[in-house]
């Protein structure tokens, strides 16, 4: 517990929470107005405020909190994209890493980056050391990343932690092929592959100074022909199967943006606070995951539409039952939205 997390501060975590989840929206203004409490608005704003400045969340704290509500206790699927946007002058750069699971990431851990741009080396070791340290490298099925994420140093510090990957590399890197003691772009590799096939090269290749293996697809994509290359630790003939897992983490995106919690309606700059900020909406995230994905598998299914997809996401779908719970005071499915927080 964090050495400044008396009971009064966690009360307030808890009144931020379920004032986010009926707000559905981050502005601080519109949180305090939806605090279940007799206090004036303005008081919440102080408070929160307050807790924002001078209160410090560690993040192994909260990133423990929701892999202990994971509803998968095998091993998972990790996911690692970058998110960003502007506030007047200033860049908001999140390196976030999730678990996979359902259709859509679950929020574990993040790095608040102060640039814009891609993220560095050292930056992403950096938040793959602290998973590993704290819940352990046998967690780990596999890691999915897309083009942004390659270099050798990275790559050598998953083959070193024998962490199983699947990323998708540009296609005109070249690599080096061992048994013809030659370089080539990978994208000729594969130009036989047709739309929608799967080829995965059979042998070994060395991209920089890293052994990996090498997989690829077609598809068309607003009407063009795209060429998807994936570079793998091991087990190429999966690749694909698991890279289709990565769009997940898009849907944790829309969550914490336009179609959840609305996190662009920040007005914070600061880095410290808007993690802080960050680690809240995640929890809140969690909760509102849990809720969908009970509803869905043990009352009400999600509905599915004619084009095959779910309505919308357990996320969403959570959300939405949890806010109207909040707001109206009826709990119509009569189940107790608290339970689902449970790490028994």
């Amino acid at each position: 517990m964090g050495k400044d997390l008396h009971l009064a501060r966690i009360r307030l975590i808890c009144l931020f929470i379920t004032a986010l989840c009926k707000a559905k929206s981050v502005n601080f203004v519109k949180v305090s107005a939806a605090f279940d409490t007799p206090s004036l608005a303005s008081s919440c704003m102080r408070r929160i405020q307050r807790f924002m400045a001078e209160v410090e969340l560690p993040m192994k704290l909260v990133s423990s909190f929701i892999f202990k509500s994971l509803p998968i206790k095998g091993k998972l699927i990790l996911v690692m994209d970058r998110t960003n946007w502007k506030f007047g002058g200033s860049n908001i750069n999140i390196l976030m890493l999730g678990v996979a699971y359902r259709n859509v990431a679950i929020p574990l851990l993040f790095k608040m980056l102060d640039k814009r741009g891609n993220s560095s080396t050292e930056e992403r070791i950096d938040l793959m050391q602290d998973f590993m340290d704290w819940f352990g490298t046998e967690r780990i099925d596999c890691l999915l990343a897309d083009r942004e994420f390659v270099g050798d140093k990275w790559l050598k510090f998953l083959n070193r932690n024998q962490i199983r990957y699947h990323i998708r590399i540009r296609n005109n890197f070249k690599v080096f092929l061992p048994r013809k003691q030659q370089y080539i772009k990978v994208s000729h590799l594969f130009n036989a592959v047709k739309v929608n096939q799967c080829q995965h090269y059979r042998h070994i290749v060395s991209l920089g100074e890293e052994l990996c293996y090498l997989s690829a697809t077609k598809s068309v994509v607003q009407g063009k022909v795209e060429l998807l290359v994936l570079v793998s630790f091991n087990k190429p003939d999966e690749a694909l199967s698991y890279y289709r897992e990565r769009w997940q983490i898009e849907t944790l995106f829309r969550g914490m943006k336009s179609s959840g919690f609305n996190i662009e309606d920040t007005h914070l700059t600061a880095l410290d606070r808007l993690e802080k900020l960050m680690m809240l909406t995640m929890m809140a995230f969690i909760w509102c995951y849990l809720i969908g994905d009970y509803i869905d598998t043990q009352i009400k299914p999600i509905k599915i539409k004619k084009h095959g997809r779910r309505a919308k996401s357990c996320f969403k779908y959570g959300l939405d039952y949890l806010s109207e719970v909040l707001l109206s005071g009826f709990n119509k499915l009569n189940f107790c939205v608290v339970q689902v927080l449970s790490c028994t």
